[in-house]
């Protein structure tokens, strides 16, 4: 059997709500209304002023784009620089093969699901949220009384924070970019290879970024078959968690 994109999948989902908004009586949405994709943000655009220089966005190593849509913002985390300004069909209609078409559809899920009420929190923290968006999982990662975590995507700020409430020998992580590092004491593992990680580790956090490119379903799948508990963080999933009901977290996001 064909693996089912989970892109798709959520896309597929979104246009239901769309349809749904119309027959239900709801906020009618218009495909023909333009929806505008600005990216990269600036570093100070989308962190703000933060202390840290350890964040992939500052090290260059992905971009921020982010759709308006009747003034709500939605982001998307992507190795994909470039912009965008179209109807809501036009989107749609994108070819979601490589990064950038895919980076607009989910910005502009996060957008349009935002200005509907239907989601919250599409928009990245700055200044200083990654900080408390940290001491925030230190807590919450002990009420959940998992043996292990899994990490997948680097996020130094919670990587540390996660070192720090559990302990180097309870933490595991994995990520593209950095495989072979260490940070925090723990050897980055490829994000290609991480097999391991979801054999260990009961509960897995995995970046939305996953949903950009396109890495998020062999996660899935290792996650159904290992019977893991998934949860997305950062803004990039915000739309995606909502269509397919996955759980995340991002308390400090806006």
């Amino acid at each position: 059997m064909e693996k089912l994109d989970m892109l798709v999948q959520a896309k597929r989902r979104f246009i239901s709500v769309l349809e749904l908004q119309s027959l239900g009586g709801g906020e009618c949405i218009d495909l023909e209304e333009e929806v505008v994709v600005s990216g990269p943000l600036s570093s100070k655009e989308a962190l703000g002023e933060t202390e840290r220089d350890d964040f992939p966005l500052l090290r260059g190593k992905e971009v921020l784009m982010q759709a308006v849509y009747r003034g709500a913002a939605g982001q998307a985390f992507t190795s994909s620089s470039g912009s965008f300004r179209g109807s809501i069909e036009d989107v749609l209609e994108m070819p979601l093969y490589e990064s950038f078409g895919r980076a607009v559809l989910i910005a502009t899920m996060n957008a349009v699901l935002r200005s509907l009420g239907l989601i919250e929190n599409t928009v990245h923290c700055r200044d200083e949220g990654p900080s408390r968006c940290a001491s925030s999982i230190s807590e919450w990662i002990r009420e959940q009384e998992s043996d292990m975590v899994g990490l997948i995507g680097m996020q130094p700020a919670l990587l540390e924070a996660l070192v720090g409430a559990l302990g180097p020998d309870r933490v595991m992580v994995s990520d593209l970019a950095e495989a072979g590092a260490v940070r925090f004491g723990l050897k980055v593992m490829d994000g290609m290879e991480c097999s391991e990680i979801f054999e260990k580790c009961p509960l897995i956090l995995i970046t939305g970024s996953t949903l950009a490119n396109g890495t998020i379903d062999d996660l899935i799948e290792k996650a159904g078959k290992g019977r893991n508990r998934v949860v997305f963080f950062g803004s990039t999933a915000a739309g995606a968690a909502y269509l397919m009901g996955w759980e995340r977290w991002c308390p400090c996001s806006t």
